[in-house]
């Protein structure tokens, strides 16, 4: 049997996906999750140990939680950084990891938190804000994210270009700690999202009105980010592509929007929902995110990645045999099952290709 026979045998989701130059070894990527527990910013062992064991544990692309550009573009105190050269030695720490010890490829989400940020760690939330250990917040316009959030600032031109320098900062840097993947965070109400959904951008200059004009400073820091990222490594960018509220973008705009952000030089789109005010997403049974990645996969004709409520194999055979999306990517699942993909082929007579640290289980499963 030729390899491309092989490869064509295997269940979808154990086929590689190509993207520029990297090729990704199957289709499931760790999706990102913020853990809140880096050190003004610097990532260390739990990082470490988070992410190297879901990569150990068989998902082709290991994706960082949101890694902020600025310290005061974070959520939370907690919150993982790459706003200066002494992040880079510890990142390059867990990609190096990954790359000696799994098949996987890795990729950083940059992001900037706008007016998402100053406050408490995720189980410190019942608090009301960071009160003086806060910083100012800024976004397109002076309205809070919810009741209780602090008052974010209008931004100003300037405060536009020097937050996209920040990102091509971040970008050089995640290059030099050898990440394969930039993927850059525009969804759930963040900065970048913030200016894309009318709800939260209410400017009446060139970045505001028209979805074009919404969509001028997500573009501008894309643009900006492909010129100083090597060509052959691809740009991925996690959208919001409805916001599941009266008002708001709808699906028609998520597909005008990776529209928009393909032809910027973007070459995979992560389709999620929602999250962008204090109105919560509804919690839906089901993949009820995925058919958001088949209407713009469908519309674009480009490469999705789909999120929400993937925890099997039939999930994730299904949608990318259906064409839904090309890459599933699993987050809670992961927290319960880091080794979700090894314990997923072993179900379905591939080889899971256990570390060789690992081997005694091929035995074990073999005398059971």
């Amino acid at each position: 049997m030729s390899a491309q026979s092989a490869t064509s045998a295997l269940p979808p989701m154990f086929q590689p996906i190509t993207l520029r130059g990297l090729t990704v070894p199957n289709r499931i990527a760790l999706s990102p999750m913020c853990m809140y527990s880096a050190v003004e910013g610097t990532v260390g062992d739990f990082q470490l140990v988070h992410l190297g064991s879901r990569a150990q544990g068989g998902v082709g692309l290991v994706l960082t939680e949101m890694t902020n550009v600025r310290a005061d573009g974070r959520i939370s105190p907690g919150c993982a950084g790459l706003w200066r050269p002494e992040h880079v030695a510890p990142w390059k720490r867990v990609v190096d990891f990954v790359h000696r010890e799994s098949e996987a490829k890795i990729g950083i989400q940059l992001a900037h938190a706008g007016r998402k940020g100053s406050v408490p760690v995720a189980w410190e939330r019942s608090a009301r804000g960071l009160a003086e250990r806060g910083w100012e917040i800024i976004a397109p316009s002076a309205i809070r994210f919810s009741d209780d959030s602090p008052m974010p600032r209008a931004m100003t031109t300037d405060d536009i270009a020097d937050i996209t320098n920040c990102f091509v900062q971040s970008t050089k840097w995640a290059l030099e700690a050898g990440f394969d993947l930039i993927e850059l965070h525009m969804g759930h109400g963040y900065l970048l999202s913030s200016f894309m959904s009318p709800l939260s951008n209410k400017r009446t200059d060139g970045y505001g009105g028209s979805l074009e004009a919404r969509m001028r400073f997500p573009l501008e820091v894309l643009r900006a980010v492909r010129a100083v990222w090597p060509e052959d490594k691809p740009i991925s960018a996690r959208v919001s592509a409805i916001d599941w509220e009266e008002g708001g973008n709808k699906i028609e705009d998520g597909v005008e929007i990776a529209k928009m952000l393909f032809d910027a030089g973007l070459d995979i789109i992560d389709v999620s929902s929602g999250n962008v005010t204090g109105e919560r997403r509804p919690e839906l049974p089901g993949l009820f995110q995925t058919p958001f990645s088949e209407a713009i996969r469908k519309a674009t004709g480009k490469p999705t990645m789909t999120v929400g409520n993937i925890r099997n194999a039939d999930d994730a055979n299904a949608v990318i045999s259906e064409g839904r999306a090309d890459i599933c990517c699993v987050g809670r699942y992961h927290l319960y099952d880091p080794y979700f993909v090894r314990h997923a082929a072993h179900e379905q007579g591939i080889d899971p290709n256990w570390p060789k640290q690992y081997l005694n289980v091929r035995r074990m499963l073999a005398s059971s």
